[in-house]
């Protein structure tokens, strides 16, 4: 599961403080993947530092500084659309996507259903030849 994803959508709609993100991302998934703060800073810095997301840059604190989405609309629409790898994840990306989806304005849950169908029926045909 990419939480560098999971709070690029959570971005999208808008501005947040870091806390504001964990809470969110908690309750968008049920409360049942718990973040600690210091992985949502982190992976703020970096989505920062890639030019993904930015922040208001007025506290010298982390705490106190709001993110908002930059460059990365479009990382997020492919992570979006593209299924995960064969292997199983320890947490269900798919769920995640769906969950995030309903929150990132223009974007459709049930074409990232589609598309994990898609390949699941793709790996099917090639696992039966």
């Amino acid at each position: 599961m990419s939480v560098r994803h999971a709070l690029l959508a959570l971005l999208s709609d808008g501005p947040k403080y870091g806390m504001q993100l964990r809470d969110e991302y908690e309750a968008t998934t049920g409360d049942i993947w718990p973040l600690n703060a210091g992985q949502v800073y982190t992976t703020l810095q970096r989505l920062d530092r890639d030019g993904l997301a930015d922040s208001d840059g007025a506290a010298d604190d982390e705490r106190h500084k709001r993110f908002r989405i930059a460059q990365g609309g479009s990382e997020l629409a492919g992570w979006l659309r593209t299924p995960p790898g064969p292997a199983a994840p320890p947490r269900d990306e798919l769920v995640t996507k769906v969950l995030v989806a309903t929150r990132v304005p223009g974007a459709d849950a049930a074409e990232v259903v589609q598309a994990h169908r898609r390949q699941a029926v793709e790996l099917r045909v090639v696992v039966r030849q």
